[in-house]
């Protein structure tokens, strides 16, 4: 996911549109978004992860479950129905789960990595219910914060391109749109 806005924005100026249309996006809910994924960053920071315990599965919930509704608030937007589509498949994998995403050994292994004894989103269980909707795929290992990620992060990853190209490129047509007509006799 970390990839999509760059990824994005180099397609969607590949796609002769402009950054200005980013601007242009109205986001309902965005508060309710953004403490979503704020509680979320606080809760895996190493100093909060050694101390919250039992109450991090819930929270975890509660955070993902904040981000969808505001998701769910904007299906309107291109791209932002992909984007509910991979969180409510990753939510589903977590829940499923015990409030943790199962992470693929395989996966894990592909990048040298395990889990360590501090709460975190992951767990490795070996028989996850909901599997195929888990993390079970590895970016290859040079690219830099290569992780594992599930078919939901593609899906939210996508979803965010979606985004960013579309509102770029209807910055371009509402632009040429306003331009005067060339070429014809005053």
């Amino acid at each position: 996911m970390l990839y999509a806005v760059p990824i994005g924005l180099i397609a969607g100026f590949l796609l002769g549109g402009r950054p200005a249309g980013l601007a242009e996006l109205r986001f309902r809910w965005g508060m309710v978004f953004v403490l979503g994924l704020v509680i979320q960053l606080v809760l895996f920071s190493p100093s909060i992860t050694e101390r919250v315990g039992a109450l991090g599965p819930p929270i975890y919930v509660a955070s993902t479950v904040l981000v969808l509704a505001a998701l769910a608030g904007n299906v309107r937007i291109t791209g932002v129905p992909i984007v509910l589509v991979g969180a409510a498949s990753n939510l589903a994998a977590i829940v499923a789960n015990g409030g943790y995403m199962p992470a693929g050994i395989a996966a894990l292994a592909a990048l040298d990595r395990s889990l360590g004894g501090e709460y975190s989103n992951s767990i490795v269980v070996a028989r996850p219910a909901l599997e195929p909707l888990t993390d079970i795929f590895a970016m290859p290992a040079w690219i830099p914060f290569a992780n594992v990620f599930s078919i939901g992060d593609v899906l939210i990853g996508v979803g965010v391109c979606v985004v960013v190209v579309t509102a770029m490129r209807r910055c371009r047509a509402g632009a040429a749109a306003h331009l005067p007509e060339t070429g014809h006799p005053a």
